[in-house]
């Protein structure tokens, strides 16, 4: 009998539950050692304007790297979707003590404001939430596409590639080998509470 691979909707739905199958005290665990393993790292030390995620579904979280950044005084952004069009995502600067609302998806995020709103090339970093990844820079989203659409370019380019992309996750989440789709962007690195792939 021959095994078949499984496929990116059963897959996602194996390694969401892992992540919400953490305890809280093993998510807590988990935000402090992805602390440790980014916070001192180039990558993040350089960077100037970075965009992070607020975590939901189990997700790993990335506050503490989110008041690093503001104690460091660099400028944070958090994605935003567009009422329209739909399929749209911006990146936009926030504050500390900003007030943020649910999205269509139930995520907090800021009120849309264009004048707060930065072109995604013009980041330098972007820590962004993934269901799961491999060893090859492959990433396993939610299935809506946002951060593939916004940062396709990325794949076109030769040279200058900006801002470079760094995939945060529980270990659990790390897979043997994902399939790709075309429209897929490989990441710079996946970063766990375990270590850097």
């Amino acid at each position: 009998m021959l095994a078949t691979t499984p496929s990116r909707a059963e897959t996602r739905r194996r390694l969401r539950h892992a992540r919400r199958a953490l305890s809280r005290a093993e998510q807590r665990n988990a935000a402090r050692c992805l602390y440790r393993q980014l916070a001192q790292n180039p990558l993040f030390r350089r960077a100037r304007h970075l965009s992070m995620y607020l975590p939901t579904d189990g997700e790993i979280d990335p506050r503490l790297l989110l008041a690093e950044a503001r104690r460091r005084g660099k400028t944070t952004y958090l994605p935003v979707l567009n009422d329209w069009p739909r399929t749209r995502m911006v990146f936009q600067r926030v504050d500390a003590n900003e007030a943020l609302r649910r999205n269509r998806f139930r995520i907090l995020e800021p009120t849309v404001n264009r004048a707060r709103q930065r072109k995604v090339w013009a980041l330098d970093l972007v820590l962004l939430p993934l269901v799961g990844f491999d060893d090859a820079g492959g990433r396993l989203g939610m299935g809506g596409g946002f951060y593939d659409r916004s940062l396709a370019y990325l794949t076109r380019r030769q040279t200058w590639k900006k801002p470079r992309l760094l995939g945060l996750a529980h270990e659990c989440q790390k897979v043997g080998k994902l399939t790709q789709a075309s429209w897929d962007v490989p990441l710079d690195a996946a970063v766990t509470d375990r270590g850097w792939y």
